[in-house]
């Protein structure tokens, strides 16, 4: 039996997976797989559109949609420019070490791995349920019925999930192989879904509920913010949450620092696309009442297809035949999205255990697939753990985790956005594409993210946010469960990472992954501590500049990014102190110039 081997290359460097294995086509199929396009809209579409038994967007959620794509574009953005700087297969906990320092960065990290562990108990349950509701339309109608058994749909989405990290553990090339023909089946789908239904709306053959589409449904912001807005766009932007995944096996990709940004965006855009043509054709045909196939009928909110498909269909022979293809292209859609919610999860894993912020292990690379071991395997077993775990508490909390996976969504993609501003913010003004694209367009994405986060938060936490079909209330301890998973997920993550942090502290003292800056400093020992960054690594520090023009008498100056003493006959006349933030080797060592002496890490 092959052994795994641990990567032990300097940070930064080589972890031992498969560079080159993806093309652009590749990482835009990865990308919008891992959104998982059918399931994400039949299961968010009727909260988009109603909850608590009210309406929420109405007729104006493609208007949320077209709304939740805004910061998903300048947060793209954000992934594009960081991804050219530093192609770390980490992401958001790199770069926002990087730029912040390494409890943001681990956090960030935390984030990412959290979310995804969460969305997987979604994606099983509706990946075992329809299983049978597949194998039921296929005429296997003895175990038609087992859809609605949370025995049965548990174990078929715990299969679901060993067989979608087994092909994870294989290779990246064969996960992308499956991404392709399971993606041609989706998208097919919904397009086909769409055309109908406009069809059927336009001819005048839809039902007297049925709704002729206008302008005015792109128009969100006739509604109020705080109370519809914000929560609805927490839920929209989980619908476009996935596309990451492009980005984040950018160390597996042909010309890493320009591929997976591209893929990104172009992923975005994709989507964009495809929901609001969804959306208006699932509003236009469906309504948005409270009663029958209406979007707004809390009984439709956890498949919204499922409800409308048999009367937009028919009972016809050619009726069932497309009712068929809609539950697979749901079945496809949450089972692509296990497999490729597993590689972003695992990929992050392994860029923090190669930085020492997780145990070694996690490191491991399988020396014949290339792929994480201990990251990969290690994801399927939790997220099959957490599954059952919150199946036995109440089903009804799997509903509730799509609002808390969005918290935990505009948490990281948010900081990535404000990491992206900090770590280019000496060339911002270098020229104008900079000032848009490393600087207005990723703070203004971080910043709609953390409005929607605080605003959805107050919403998500009142105890009759969320109502189940009996008409319960979903509350954890008394408050709206939606925000107790959100900040609670967090919160754990803060926990372990003070855990990690007293038993190894190298990561969280700057050795293993410096923060990147062409200032110099003033040294140790001279007046000032030479911290600097937000928000947890103290005070500014003199900045010196690059002729030494400004170094006090007997004052020592060391570069911010390697930490090497700089002495005047290696002073840069003339050098621009606004060079790239990545300058600089930013490679690893014991944290002591060559002198032997003590010297600051960044």
């Amino acid at each position: 039996m092959t052994t795994s081997v641990t990567s032990t290359q300097s940070p930064g460097g080589d972890k031992g997976l498969k560079g080159g294995a993806l093309g652009l086509v590749s990482s835009i199929v990865v990308g919008v797989a891992s959104t998982a396009p059918a399931y994400s809209l039949a299961a968010s579409l009727g909260f988009i559109v109603a909850s608590g038994g009210a309406l929420l967007a109405g007729t104006k959620a493609p208007g949320i949609v077209l709304l939740a794509f805004i910061p998903m574009y300048l947060i793209a953005v954000a992934y594009q420019e960081l991804n050219k700087a530093e192609p770390d297969c980490g992401t958001t906990f790199t770069w926002a070490t990087r730029a912040f320092g390494p409890i943001t960065g681990w956090m960030g990290g935390w984030g990412i791995i959290v979310a995804d562990v969460i969305v997987m108990a979604n994606l099983a349950q509706v990946a075992g349920s329809y299983s049978f509701t597949f194998l039921g339309d296929l005429g296997l109608t003895s175990v038609a019925g087992l859809s609605d058994s949370v025995l049965w749909s548990t174990v078929a989405g715990l299969i679901w999930i060993a067989v979608m990290t087994w092909i994870c553990y294989r290779g990246i090339e064969i996960s992308a192989r499956l991404q392709y023909v399971l993606l041609s089946i989706e998208v097919v789908v919904l397009i086909f879904f769409a055309a109908f239904a406009l069809v059927r709306v336009y001819s005048g053959s839809a039902e007297s509920y049925s709704l002729t589409p206008t302008l005015d449904w792109f128009n969100p912001f006739t509604l109020d913010f705080g109370s519809v807005i914000a929560p609805a766009m927490l839920t929209a932007i989980f619908i476009y949450w996935g596309w990451d995944t492009a980005v984040s096996v950018n160390e597996e990709t042909t010309n890493p620092e320009k591929t997976p940004g591209r893929a990104a965006i172009i992923s975005t855009v994709l989507l964009l696309v495809t929901y609001a043509l969804v959306a208006v054709a699932a509003v236009a045909f469906a309504g948005v009442g409270t009663e029958g196939i209406g979007l707004g009928n809390e009984a439709n909110a956890d498949d919204v297809f499922s409800a409308i498909g048999p009367e937009l269909f028919g009972e016809s022979v050619g009726g069932h035949i497309l009712m068929l293809l809609l539950s697979a292209s749901i079945l496809t859609s949450a089972s692509a999205s296990t497999q490729t919610t597993i590689l972003p999860t695992a990929r992050t894993s392994l860029s923090m255990a190669v930085y020492r912020a997780l145990p070694a292990r996690f490191a491991r690379i399988h020396p014949r697939f290339l792929t994480p071991t201990w990251s990969t395997i290690g994801m399927g077993i939790v997220s099959a753990a957490f599954y059952l775990v919150f199946t036995l508490i109440s089903v009804s909390l799997l509903v509730a985790l799509i609002g808390s996976i969005g918290l935990m969504i505009a948490f990281y993609y948010g900081l990535t956005g404000f990491a992206c501003v900090w770590y280019y913010r000496k060339t911002l003004t270098s020229s104008f594409r900079n000032v848009i694209m490393r600087g207005v367009f990723p703070l203004l994405g971080g910043a709609s993210l953390l409005a929607v986060f605080i605003y959805g938060l107050i919403q998500f936490a009142a105890p009759d946010w969320l109502v189940d079909d009996d008409g319960n209330n979903v509350t954890i301890f008394g408050i709206g469960a939606q925000a107790v998973v959100g900040v609670g997920g967090l919160l754990i993550g803060a926990v372990l990472m003070g855990i990690w942090w007293i038993r190894q502290p190298d990561f969280f003292r700057g050795k293993t992954l410096p923060r990147r800056s062409d200032d110099l400093v003033l040294a140790p020992g001279h007046g000032r501590v030479p911290t600097f960054g937000l928000p947890d690594s103290g005070r500014m520090p003199d900045v010196i500049a690059p002729d030494l023009s400004n170094l006090p008498p007997g004052g020592q100056a060391i570069d911010a990014a390697t930490g090497r003493p700089v002495f005047e006959t290696e002073a840069r006349p003339g050098a621009n102190p606004g060079a790239d933030p990545d300058a600089g080797d930013g490679t690893a060592d014991d944290g002591r110039a060559e002198d032997g002496a003590p010297r600051h890490r960044l």
